[in-house]
């Protein structure tokens, strides 16, 4: 399957559809290509690199949440940023956020670590990094996608007005330096994984700031 033949919503299309044609894009497909023939195992499936896009269109983006790159464990990563398909034992990460999530709001512990219902209200659950090997954290990093999840931050960032960035650790955070401050709400803590969740992402309530943010510009709350 050729990149720039997959299907984008009608929006993100017109917003991206000049990055297909640039040459770091064609690489990308090359080597996405060379790592299927290999035998090596991708993760999300070919047809779900774009699920977050496709899940949340352009003009719809309400929040964005920035990951690093997809779950790499088996039938773990679907295209989502921190999500996993139903039926999937929940990453610590995700728990964490569950954490703070019933923290903040109340909201009871979901069975699920599926975040659909998240991106469809609006939520972008972007990765920087669309695709990874099985096994193999950071596998795909500097093929392309940086570029091109770059892209899509700066569109929205130019493009939109009063989105909601959740940047969750350094590596999020470095977005930052791509969005106005004037015209949307940048929520920055630490990673909710294991390791520094302790250091300030717990108490940090990014889902009522978010809510009560959206509620100030005249759009309608996310319901986590």
């Amino acid at each position: 399957m050729q990149l720039q033949e997959m299907e984008l919503t009608p929006t993100w299309k017109q917003v991206l559809q000049g990055e297909f044609k640039q040459a770091y894009m064609q690489n990308l497909q090359i080597f996405l290509a060379q790592e299927l023939e290999q035998g090596k195992i991708v993760y999300p499936a070919e047809k779900d690199y774009f699920k977050a896009l496709n899940l949340t269109p352009f003009d719809a983006v309400k929040v964005v949440i920035l990951g690093q790159d997809p779950y790499h464990g088996e039938g773990q990563g679907h295209g989502l940023c921190f999500s996993v398909p139903s039926g999937v034992k929940i990453p610590p990460s995700l728990a964490n956020i569950y954490k703070e999530l019933k923290d903040d709001l109340g909201v009871p512990i979901p069975p699920t670590g599926n975040l659909t219902a998240w991106a469809e209200q609006g939520v972008l659950l972007l990765n920087s990094v669309l695709t990874v090997e099985q096994s193999k954290a950071n596998s795909h990093k500097n093929q392309g996608w940086e570029l091109f999840t770059d892209k899509i931050i700066q569109s929205v960032n130019e493009q939109q007005q009063g989105v909601v960035f959740i940047l969750w650790g350094a590596y999020a955070q470095k977005k930052g330096a791509l969005i106005d401050t004037k015209k949307h709400c940048v929520l920055n803590s630490p990673h909710p994984s294991p390791l520094s969740s302790y250091r300030g992402f717990f108490g940090s309530k990014p889902f009522s700031q978010t809510n009560q943010y959206l509620v100030s510009q005249g759009g309608s709350e996310i319901i986590w």
